[in-house]
């Protein structure tokens, strides 16, 4: 079992795998990026490193004798005239500048050829832990009825379309309506203009309506930026009234798979994957 080095940004996604891999015995060495990870990391063995510091990076994983990185979390596009890289990052930024011109994916790209070109083997978060991926069809005790489909269906076009153009990953519809995109904001902010939209076309107490669906990109490099889902996501759901949240099947990440599902069961929502 190949050691592996994680390099953590924000949210919950990097404790999950940091986790599981102590669980499942798997060796795992940490790159806390500053500013991004979460304290809750400290306690796995690691190092704290700038994000332009990629040499120190680098050092720090051989030494500790990791032969796989996993980039995960939640890490917001940074000021590339703010950082301040050591030697190796301060040779990788005309590239990582010129990648960022072609968007969040062709950035996150370019991560990680570097990484591969260092002798690294890199590795989704979908495959360090594949209990993380959402499966086919519905998932709590809830499922989708024909109108939730044509929704799931128009949301989905949606999120492809906007993915299509590197903007973002979900969108929102109800009765056939696209209520919502997302866009650099994130998930969370979409679902609560989606809150504040009037009842007469989204979801209201007692009759929910309306579909979250998050697609990967077209194209996407599907090691990192894989859609994801937690329960925030459907806390925020559940305050917009909608019926229910959809994604591809295999390539939608649940984050805190249990209380994900508790939550959607609790609040009468479905959670389904399209195949």
């Amino acid at each position: 079992m190949l050691k592996l080095g994680l390099i953590a940004g924000g949210g919950g996604l990097p404790i999950s795998l940091a986790s599981h891999c102590r669980a499942v015995g798997r060796p795992l060495f940490v790159i806390r990026l500053r500013g991004f990870a979460d304290p809750a990391l400290e306690v796995f063995e690691g190092v704290e490193s700038g994000l332009a510091e990629l040499g120190r990076g680098i050092s720090a994983l051989r030494s500790a004798g990791c032969a796989a990185v996993c980039l995960a979390g939640k890490v917001d596009r940074p000021d590339l005239s703010a950082l301040k890289p050591d030697r190796r990052g301060l040779a990788a930024l005309p590239g990582a500048i010129a990648a960022a011109r072609r968007g969040d994916d062709g950035l996150l790209t370019f991560l990680i050829g570097e990484f591969e070109k260092e002798g690294f083997l890199v590795e989704g978060a979908h495959e360090v832990m594949r209990s993380l991926t959402l499966s086919s069809g519905p998932l709590g005790r809830h499922a989708p009825c024909a109108v939730d489909l044509a929704d799931i269906a128009r949301a989905m076009e949606a999120a492809r379309a906007i993915g299509r153009l590197d903007i973002g990953q979900g969108a929102v519809a109800c009765d056939g309506l696209v209520l919502a995109l997302e866009a650099q904001e994130g998930t969370d902010a979409m679902l609560a203009r989606v809150a504040g939209l009037p009842e007469a076309i989204r979801g209201a107490p007692g009759r929910l309506r309306g579909v979250l669906a998050k697609a990967s990109k077209p194209g996407q490099e599907l090691r990192v930026d894989l859609p994801a889902i937690g329960p925030e996501t459907v806390r925020r759901a559940a305050a917009a009234h909608l019926s229910g949240i959809a994604g591809e099947a295999g390539q939608l990440l649940i984050l805190d798979r249990s209380e994900t599902l508790r939550l959607a069961d609790d609040a009468g929502l479905f959670v389904f994957g399209v195949d």
